[in-house]
């Protein structure tokens, strides 16, 4: 029995926020005095997780508001004062609501935003995660008492259950640093006390493209990472040419003016990615994080940061879209396809918000197309793409000369690294479960589409209409007997089995007149009995009626034995 005093530890996040969400406005239905929506919302590709919710017009206007952030006109259908409960205005704003929803989804950052998930899953959606963490930070800085939060930066970052705050040391008050807190993700596998310990080694890791960072540390909430405040931001904020402190809605979705990158800086920012990348997986430790918002820039040079996110289990930026190609399974593979993406961003002042691009405008140049061609294609994803080892091999990077820099640095003991693997292969078998998930579902709707398209019927009717010409055909010989009388003999059940051709035709038995009980057919199967028709009526009725009341009170004991060669009455 737990006692009073007993401390029990919070299971890791299970939840995955990068997987979409898919809602349908299935019905409409009226509520004393206003329309109430009834919309199905479903989790990933599985049918089966899915829930109900149920939305008033005012509900999609309060949504509307709050997405006005973006700068973006999103299509929601106008107010209407009078006539708004008539079926058929219900009916076309319903069909607009459907629209609305389907485009607010289809831009990423605004699914992963925690306004459109508490409009479509209040339920885990519900806690304020920024109070939460400046609990979680305020329990740490008690044993790490050198620190002090100067204030939260809410909504920079695209992650829900990720903050950010600028923090100071005590010991120096002018210097501002940058703190993130992040719950477990639904990766984390490794127990907490080597975690801290693998925490404690990225503090000493040595490399001139990648962030050092400052304090690491984690609890049984999530984890904690201090590092270096870039005031000109990210690689993204570049591009975007916005401020890394503003909302991450008001940054990236709406820009007016984006900055592409010259062929040169391009090579000169690939070559020192890959060459992090490529030190990291030599290494042992995972990456997966990499998108233009990780990377941070610092005149000529580009750092990478956010090491630890792996570690603590957080699914990637792109999930979502590199699930749904099998080839891409392993942490060395997620590292290319994002660098495909950051590639993309660079050369074009905009993110790919498609998981595959296989047609690139013509002032690209040859040399970063054929990169891309060979991560982003669907070809190259469904077939394979290259390693990191084979980029930093391609024309693009293999001729970019890197300055001098420190020798890169970073020792992790045996006992650790095997932890580290074990988390990477948890991570990975993650994956790979989620892939066959998605493509046994692409094949059952392929195959549903496949037997629902007209030319698919049309070659059913036709397989149909030869088999049944084969049949009738093959069976005319030796059926005489008209359909109706076929059809009339299988509804009383009464019809004898045609002999075969080469047997003689069986004897006919003579016609019985109306109340002579007659020795049915070998192993009929009789009608039920139908009762006698009241006297006076017709003579046939009284017939039939004396005919089915003699058949039902019939005793076959009663017979002698038929003789078949005495029989001359005429055949039926």
């Amino acid at each position: 029995m737990a006692t009073v005093f007993e401390r029990t530890k919070p299971s890791k996040t299970t939840l995955d926020d990068t997987v979409p969400l898919t809602c349908v406005v299935e019905a409409a239905q009226k509520i004393a005095d206003h329309i109430e929506y009834t919309i199905r919302v479903q989790r990933g590709p599985i049918s089966d997780n899915f829930w109900h919710i149920n939305k008033r017009y005012s509900d999609f206007v309060a949504l509307d508001t709050e997405l006005k952030i973006c700068g973006i006109e999103l299509p929601l259908p106008p107010k209407k004062v009078f006539g708004n409960l008539s079926r058929e205005f219900v009916a076309e704003r319903q069909t607009g609501l459907q629209q609305y929803i389907n485009t607010v989804l289809s831009y990423p950052l605004l699914t992963a935003s925690l306004t459109v998930k508490k409009f479509l899953d209040l339920s885990n959606y519900a806690d304020n995660f920024l109070e939460l963490a400046l609990q979680y930070v305020s329990m740490i800085f008690r044993s790490e008492n050198n620190w002090d939060v100067v204030e939260p930066l809410p909504d920079i970052g695209w992650r829900i259950r990720k903050q950010y705050m600028l923090v100071r040391p005590l010991d120096n008050s002018k210097v501002r640093h940058m703190l993130s807190w992040c719950d477990f993700g639904p990766d984390k596998s490794i127990p907490e006390r080597e975690l801290n310990a693998i925490l404690k080694l990225l503090p000493f890791l040595r490399h001139p493209h990648i962030e050092p960072v400052i304090l690491a540390i984690a609890d049984d909430h999530g984890g904690l990472v201090i590092q270096r405040y870039y005031e000109g931001g990210s690689l993204r904020d570049a591009i975007c040419n916005c401020k890394p402190r503003g909302p991450v809605l008001k940054k990236y979705m709406n820009i007016k003016m984006t900055m592409s990158m010259t062929l040169k800086v391009v090579k000169a920012l690939g070559r020192q990615i890959l060459e992090a990348l490529k030190f990291l997986q030599d290494k042992g430790l995972p990456y997966g994080h990499l998108h233009a918002g990780n990377i941070m820039l610092q005149g000529n040079l580009c750092k990478l940061v956010d090491l630890q996110n792996s570690l603590l289990g957080l699914p990637p930026y792109y999930r979502a879209y590199y699930t749904q190609f099998k080839k891409i399974q392993t942490s060395e593979s997620i590292d290319v396809y994002s660098f495909g993406h950051v590639l993309y961003e660079m050369t074009f002042g905009q993110q790919l918000r498609e998981a595959t691009c296989d047609e690139f405008p013509p002032s690209c140049p040859a040399e970063i197309r054929s990169v891309l061609e060979a991560i982003l294609s669907t070809e190259a994803c469904k077939n394979g793409i290259p390693t990191v080892s084979d980029l930093l091999l391609h024309p693009l990077f293999s001729d970019v000369v890197l300055p001098v820099m420190e020798k890169p640095v970073l020792k992790i003991p045996s006992r650790l690294k095997e932890m580290i693997r074990q988390g990477k292969e948890d991570m990975e078998k993650r994956l790979r479960e989620d892939q066959k998930t998605i493509n046994k579902i692409k094949r059952i709707s392929k195959a549903k589409e496949f037997h629902a398209s007209d030319e698919e019927k049309k070659k059913r009717r036709k397989s149909k209409k030869k088999a049944l010409l084969e049949n009738g055909i093959k069976d005319s010989p030796s059926n005489d007997v008209s359909p109706d009388s076929t059809t009339s003999n299988t509804e009383t059940n009464t019809a004898p089995v045609a002999p075969p051709p080469s047997a003689p035709p069986a004897p006919s038995l003579p016609p019985t007149a109306p109340g002579i009980p007659t020795a049915p057919p070998p192993a009929p199967s009789l009608p039920p009995p139908t009762p006698q028709p009241p006297a006076g009526g017709s003579g046939s009725g009284a017939g039939r009626g004396a005919l089915l009341s003699s058949i039902s009170q019939f005793q076959k004991g009663g017979l002698k034995k038929a003789v078949t060669k005495d029989c001359s009455g005429p055949r039926i």
